[in-house]
């Protein structure tokens, strides 16, 4: 968890921002969540605006096999913390981007915007047709041009289903960039402006 400067002092809710690691990052030593990602640009010292939860994946696990203990672990910080439920964003990379794509299918109302990097989906779980139930849901996917562990062709098979459905969405494919597109995403100029200015007015979990 990450609270936000000012977080303890200001009576009002804050955005949410849940994200979802790497295969590289399960197991059960918490400090690999911040290995990348937004944990990691704040043990480097920068201040995010967001309440950031990170949670971990057990060893030899997925995502997509953990959808109700995430949907459990949304509620209890719903709960637990002062959370603007307008305003929750799930991200991702590499594993943890299919698990935005898959959890956000999954629970498409509760999420402001996705920001899914370098991830993909699985076809035996009826993607990417499924995808469609997220063509309201403001999306930035990200991909390195020559990524050889997850082809850029799993993001850019969702996005074209999206943007014939008419989804807001948005897709950057970085040129000469291997797997690791996500120590550019997160360091994207626009990614926190354009977050923070997505909101969700139809926010509700399914049961």
């Amino acid at each position: 968890m990450y609270l936000p400067r000012g977080y303890e002092k200001e009576a009002k809710r804050w955005p949410l921002l849940i994200f979802l690691h790497g295969a590289g990052e399960r197991g059960d030593n918490l400090d690999l969540v911040a290995v990348h990602g937004p944990l990691k640009q704040v043990k480097e010292g920068r201040d995010l605006p967001f309440i950031i939860a990170a949670p971990q994946c057990r060893e030899n696990w997925t995502w997509d096999r953990s959808l109700e203990e995430l949907d459990q672990l949304l509620r209890e910080l719903i709960d637990g913390y002062a959370v603007d439920v307008e305003k929750i964003y799930l991200t991702g990379l590499s594993m943890g981007g299919f698990g935005t794509w898959h959890w956000a299918v999954h629970q498409p109302r509760a999420f402001a915007a996705l920001v899914p990097i370098c991830g993909g989906t699985w076809p035996l779980l009826g993607f990417p047709e499924r995808i469609e139930v997220l063509k309201e849901v403001p999306i930035w996917a990200f991909h390195g041009a020559d990524d050889e562990v997850v082809l850029p062709r799993m993001t850019e098979e969702l996005v074209e289903v999206l943007l014939k459905a008419g989804a807001p969405v948005r897709y950057t494919k970085y040129s000469g960039v291997g797997h690791d597109s996500w120590t550019l995403a997160y360091s994207e100029p626009e990614l926190i402006p354009w977050l923070l200015a997505q909101r969700n007015t139809n926010f509700s979990l399914q049961e």
